[in-house]
């Protein structure tokens, strides 16, 4: 009895359908109506469409809505300025030539986009590799169709996809060594698939949380509070701006008694009696105040975000060194180290079963080539190309770097294995062309 066959036993009395009483557990409903949050703020759902209108001078009175979609600009930014480079594979340089075979055809620089976008938005993701073809490739399973199982040590010992088509509930488990797919339709439960898993359980990617590393929790929840209060504030004193603009008369003094003026009188004016006063009475406007507040709000959405004022067009710049640049980068670049983490480990994980499955096309790979293998991140900063051409010159010519070195810390090359290979035949094509010119003189 495995450990997946022990727990099922343990906890659900061994009964054959499992997997539909864990997707309806409390915790696992709880994520998906979160991530339905989510997705239902994202399409434009804020908190302040839900004002009520209410009476101003005995009429009904619409308030403004304002609706800021600030949160998809932070999240393009910390995608972008994770993953606007495409990552480059370094290492043993047969392995890094099948992973880049692999990689290309996969496309998995826009799997890697989609990743930390989901990553960001929701919490979580996962990842299914398989073979489709001949060719491996990857599945995207998202936070709220996907279930994975731990055990009390954390470890992942069977996954769950659950998701609503057309009515009819569907059901893909993933255990270690096999993948069953399950349906509703006809009214009643049954198995319609089942075959072999050559990869093993999906690949999970997780913002950990305060309370657990093993659930999601989105970038979102810092924010939407801070969001919430923006839109507000602006609403509330967009109301007041128009509110400003339809004054009450006010009449000072003593009251004149007559017919008054005819209704159909143009251009008439009114008598008041010595030490009277006229006067149109409106909300005085505190812009000052509100600017005031307003930005304070809008800075600590950008300290809390780690977006850099001046990425946001709210900080004039010029004449910049490349230390002034990596200065207003620095907390960007350090919530990109803190992403770049999780879907690093995430990308291991999917190396690994690369190799597994390459295994079983008959491309083996030892554990000294294996270990080699690393990912380079290019975080997408503003950057002075000329300079850190320069430098890499420079060491170049003294000798304290290699070529490949060079190339891998290039603005300008992001394959660096193809470069490599490119350069190797310029350099025969160039001493085929000197041996020629030789040989004509001679």
């Amino acid at each position: 009895m495995n450990k997946l066959e022990k727990y099922i036993k343990d906890k659900y009395d061994g009964a054959p359908y499992w997997f539909i009483e864990y997707v309806q557990e409390v915790h696992n409903q709880t994520k998906v109506n979160e991530i339905y949050e989510l997705k239902n703020y994202l399409e434009g759902h804020h908190k302040i469409l839900q004002r009520q209108s209410y009476k101003y001078n005995g009429k009904d009175f619409t308030p403004r809505k304002i609706v800021l979609q600030y949160a998809k600009t932070l999240l393009s930014f910390q995608k972008a300025y994770l993953l606007q480079n495409p990552v480059t594979l370094t290492g043993n340089q047969r392995v890094v030539k099948e992973y880049q075979k692999v990689q290309r055809k996969a496309k998995y620089d826009r799997m890697n986009m989609k990743i930390i976008d989901r990553l960001l938005k929701y919490g979580e993701v996962y990842e299914y590799v398989y073979v489709d073809a001949g060719q491996v490739k990857s599945k995207l399973i998202e936070g709220d169709q996907g279930f994975p199982l731990y055990n009390e040590e954390g470890d992942m010992i069977a996954f769950v996809q659950a998701f609503v088509s057309d009515g009819i509930e569907y059901y893909t488990v993933f255990e270690d060594d096999v993948v069953t797919k399950y349906d509703n339709a006809g009214g009643e439960m049954r198995m319609i698939s089942r075959h072999a898993n050559l990869s093993g359980l999906p690949v999970a990617y997780v913002n950990a949380g305060e309370w657990s590393e093993l659930e999601g929790r989105s970038e979102l929840q810092d924010w939407i509070g801070l969001l919430d209060n923006m839109e507000d504030l602006l609403s509330k004193f967009t109301d007041s701006f128009y509110k400003h603009h339809n004054p009450i008369p006010v009449i000072v003094g003593q009251q004149l008694k007559g017919e008054g003026l005819p209704k159909d009188v143009v251009g008439g004016g009114l008598q008041l009696d010595d030490g009277n006063d006229f006067k149109m009475v409106s909300n005085q406007l505190d812009y000052q105040s509100f600017e005031s507040v307003y930005k304070t709000l809008q800075q600590a959405l950008l300290d809390i975000s780690s977006t850099p004022a001046v990425s946001m067009n709210k900080t004039d710049i010029s004449n910049l060194s490349e230390v002034s640049i990596k200065l207003l980068y620095q907390l960007a670049s350090i919530k990109a180290g803190i992403n770049e983490q999780y879907v690093r480990e995430g990308m291991e994980q999917r190396f690994e079963k690369i190799r597994t499955l390459l295994e079983y096309k008959g491309i083996k790979l030892s554990d000294d080539e294996f270990d080699t293998l690393d990912v380079t991140f290019q975080y997408a900063m503003p950057s002075n190309d000329k300079e850190i051409i320069e430098n890499l010159k420079t060491l170049k010519e003294i000798g304290s770097v290699s070529l490949e070195t060079v190339l891998e810390n290039s603005p300008y090359v992001s394959d660096v294995r193809m470069e490599m290979d490119r350069l190797s035949g310029d350099n025969v094509r160039n001493s085929e062309k000197q041996e020629t010119s030789e040989n004509a003189i001679l």
